[in-house]
C-alpha cells in the first residue's frame, strides 16, 4: 500500500469535489435561490423570467459566455494568475530539489556527467572506458524517453 495513500486519497477528494461537484450544486444553488427568493417575488422581474425554465435559459446563453471572458481575462489579462503561479512554484518542493522519473533518472545524471566531461576535457583527460559505458547507458535512456517509452519503474495508470 502506498504510504501516502491518505493524503493522496485527501487530495483526490478536494479535487473531484471542488472541480465538479461544488460547481453544479453552486449554480444550482444560486439559480434556485435568486429564483424563488428574488425574481418570483418581484413583479418586474417576473414578468420578465415568468418561469424557472427560462430564467435557467436566459443564464446559460448569457451568463455562462461572460463567465468564460472573465476567467480568459484572469489568465490572460490580470496579474492574478502570474501570481497564483508563483506562489505554486516557491510551495512546490521539487521546483528545489530534481523531481523523479525521467529529470532525476536522465536528465540530472546527464548534466553531472557532461560537467564531469567537460572539466577532463580542460585538465586534457581521457575518457575511460567506464565512463563511456555510463554516458552510452544514459544516451540509451533519452532515446528511450524520445521515443515515448518510460525509465524506471512507473506508476501504472488506473482508470
Amino acid at each position: 500500500m502506498d504510504k501516502n495513500f491518505n493524503f493522496r486519497s485527501w487530495y483526490y477528494l478536494r479535487v473531484g469535489w471542488s472541480t465538479y461537484f461544488a460547481l453544479i450544486f453552486t449554480v444550482l444553488n444560486t439559480l434556485t435561490v435568486t429564483y424563488y427568493l428574488a425574481i418570483e417575488k418581484a413583479p418586474f422581474l417576473n414578468d420578465i423570467f415568468p418561469s424557472f425554465l427560462i430564467y435557467i435559459t436566459f443564464f446559460v446563453s448569457i451568463g455562462v459566455p461572460i463567465l468564460i471572458v472573465v476567467g480568459w481575462a484572469h489568465f490572460r489579462k490580470s496579474h492574478a494568475y502570474g501570481s497564483e503561479a508563483e506562489i505554486t512554484t516557491e510551495s512546490n518542493p521539487y521546483f528545489y530539489k530534481a523531481a523523479p522519473g525521467w529529470s532525476r533518472d536522465v536528465m540530472w545524471p546527464f548534466f553531472f556527467r557532461t560537467t564531469d566531461l567537460l572539466l577532463k576535457i580542460s585538465n586534457n583527460e581521457k575518457i575511460n572506458e567506464e565512463e563511456m559505458k555510463e554516458i552510452r547507458e544514459m544516451q540509451k535512456n533519452m532515446l528511450n524517453l524520445m521515443k515515448g517509452g518510460s525509465i524506471g519503474n512507473p506508476r501504472k495508470p488506473t482508470i
